[in-house]
């Protein structure tokens, strides 16, 4: 059985130098601290920067390069596990876009090296970018205006969190708990929204029992984890 042979930065340099080459340019490794400066008729046209993986100390090096010429890119081996529709895989391409950096990928296989540019170094359109997060914004807002107030410690990643629904769900259940069986029109005369029907009807929490055809009254799983809330049930109480 062949003993894996780890890879080094340096195997990089090879397959990219072909690369650029057969594209009609000039390529040198180390130049002044630059793992790989590509020119044409003495101009400085490109710096590549080789490493293993992705890191912080990378995107700095890399930028730092931005001060030589606008046209810097990273390059990595592929990843063996490569999923160009991973939220991570998305993120961290994303992040390379915003600094204006290119990406190139290096495949090692036993026949061949490939050489793939993922991302070319261009100009950041913001004003296009948050266009296009237009309808994000627009939950956002919708899901601030959803809650009463501000519940929720940011940074929280362990507590639940009180989302518009969730509230929404409490606010029905202390009217229920606080005026008996109620039906979905009357929870909507006394304000809580036009989600009543299905917050009741789909119970997601089990807080809810349906008493008979259109009439609804709180579970005792509902009286007691409302209690969870108490500020909303005072909220909602009064």
């Amino acid at each position: 059985m062949k003993e894996k042979v780890k890879l080094k930065e340096s195997d990089l340099y090879k397959p990219i130098q072909k690369y650029f080459k057969r594209k009609g340019y000039d390529v040198y490794g180390e130049v002044k601290n630059c793992d790989m400066a590509v020119t044409k008729d003495d101009e400085l046209l490109m710096i590549v920067e080789l490493k293993l993986n992705l890191s912080v100390d990378l995107l700095i090096q890399a930028t730092k390069r931005q001060r030589l010429t606008d046209h810097v890119y990273i390059a990595i081996p592929k990843p063996k596990k490569h999923n160009p529709r991973s939220k991570k895989w998305r993120d961290a391409c994303h992040l390379l876009q915003r600094l204006e950096l290119g990406l190139i990928l290096v495949s090692f296989t036993e026949k061949q090296k490939r050489v793939e540019v993922i991302i070319e170094p261009t100009p950041f359109h913001r004003p296009i970018n948050m266009g296009k997060a237009k309808y994000l914004r627009q939950a956002i807002i919708k899901e601030i205006n959803g809650r009463s107030g501000d519940y929720n410690i940011g940074g929280s990643n362990r507590k639940q969190i009180m989302t518009a629904y969730r509230e929404n769900c409490v606010q029905i259940a202390c009217y229920l708990e606080h005026h008996g069986e109620l039906s979905p029109k009357v929870l909507l005369q006394m304000g809580t929204g036009k989600k009543t029907q299905s917050i009741l009807s789909k119970n997601y929490y089990g807080w809810f029992v349906r008493v008979k055809r259109g009439i609804y009254t709180l579970s005792e799983k509902g009286k007691r984890e409302i209690r969870e809330y108490p500020d909303l049930v005072k909220y909602y109480h009064l």
